[in-house]
């Protein structure tokens, strides 16, 4: 049991070192400090998130045991399902984002800190943007629950969803701040996750 604690409390370490590094008060303090350098941030962001993440997945594999649970017989075909809805959402999220942006490539390349991650930069709400808030978060979800699932996965897992939710929560405060009542119009039209699910309901802006 000891050793779950702990891949919990390691999960949920990388997951707030993770949201902290780009918490609003981070990145005004960082623009205040080297606005000359922010150009190098998000490559240095996810380098830091990936070198984080090795040691937590490595543990995780010394943790790993029979499943209690497989997509096997009838469950296959929700599996199934469950893949190619995530797929789907990767793919038609990366036709709205820039992901030279999300790399931090276009910022070494302008030599600037960057638009948003949308191609545009502004509020996109076309295509998949028009279905679900956070379509790259939804399909995260789907595919941590499309594994087999023994003790360490399941704990990986609801650790992972709640770091999804709550990121998608942080991450929405600053689009709030950024685009204002536009985004707030936004949230009542189209749900945070899934169709039918975390509309705020609508109503005049």
């Amino acid at each position: 049991m000891k050793r779950y604690i702990l891949l919990a409390l390691l999960w949920t370490a990388w997951c707030t070192l993770h949201s902290a590094l780009i918490s609003g008060r981070v990145m005004a303090r960082m623009k205040e400090c080297h606005r000359d350098r922010m150009r190098y941030f998000r490559i240095i962001y996810n380098t830091v998130s990936l070198l984080t993440i090795v040691p937590v997945i490595l543990y995780s594999a010394t943790l790993r045991t029979s499943p209690f649970f497989t997509w096997s017989g009838a469950w296959r075909l929700p599996q199934v399902l469950l893949v190619i809805s995530a797929l789907a959402l990767f793919v038609s999220g990366a036709l709205h984002y820039d992901l030279l942006q999300f790399l931090g490539v276009r910022q070494l390349r302008e030599g600037s800190s960057g638009k948003g991650l949308t191609q545009t930069g502004g509020l996109d709400v076309s295509g998949i943007l028009g279905v679900v808030r956070h379509p790259w978060y939804t399909g995260g979800m789907l595919i941590l629950w499309a594994r087999p699932l023994d003790p360490s996965a399941l704990v990986t897992n609801l650790v992972l969803t709640a770091y999804l939710v709550v990121g998608a929560h942080l991450e929405e405060r600053k689009l709030v701040e950024e685009f204002g009542q536009e985004y707030r119009q936004y949230q009542r039209q189209v749900p945070m996750f899934f169709p039918g699910w975390g509309r705020k309901g609508r109503g005049r802006g």
